[in-house]
């Protein structure tokens, strides 16, 4: 489990990647998927400025908020 570092509030749709982007905003990119066009367009939803740390991973979670976790190192 992560901490929650924003509560961005976006809401997900279906055959959509969200990510944070190096700028510390939330983006989104359309997925490739059989038999449908594809365009290769980010969207930035929400500028949340978030400073990223070495050794940690960012991601949405459920119910719309920027999580960060500690990657699993050897």
């Amino acid at each position: 489990m992560g901490s929650v570092v924003v509560k961005a509030g976006v809401k997900r749709q279906d055959g959509w990647l969200y990510y944070v982007d190096k700028k510390g905003d939330v983006a989104r990119v359309n997925m490739k998927r059989k038999g449908k066009p594809y365009k290769k367009k980010v969207e930035v939803l929400a500028k949340t400025g978030i400073k990223r740390q070495k050794g940690y991973l960012y991601y949405l979670d459920n119910k719309g908020c920027v999580c960060m976790a500690k990657m699993a190192r050897k």
